[in-house]
């Protein structure tokens, strides 16, 4: 019978490739998520001011047009 290999093993090591796989499958869950959810990829501005510079440059100024 062949020996177990995981008492061959030392404990930093099955830690680490424990902690490995959990961080796999928590970055796996994010993405799943992420991809379900588009809108949280829309860019916007940060804060009122920028909102307010963003509006103000999509806006006409109201100058007569040349015809």
């Amino acid at each position: 019978m062949q020996p177990n290999d995981n008492e061959k093993k030392p404990l930093f090591e099955q830690l680490r490739a424990s902690l490995f796989l959990l961080a796999f499958g928590l970055c796996t869950l994010a993405f799943l998520v992420a991809i379900d959810r588009p809108e949280w990829f829309e860019l916007r501005p940060a804060s009122g001011t920028a909102a307010a510079m963003s509006n103000a440059g999509n806006t006409p100024t109201g100058a007569p047009e040349a015809s």
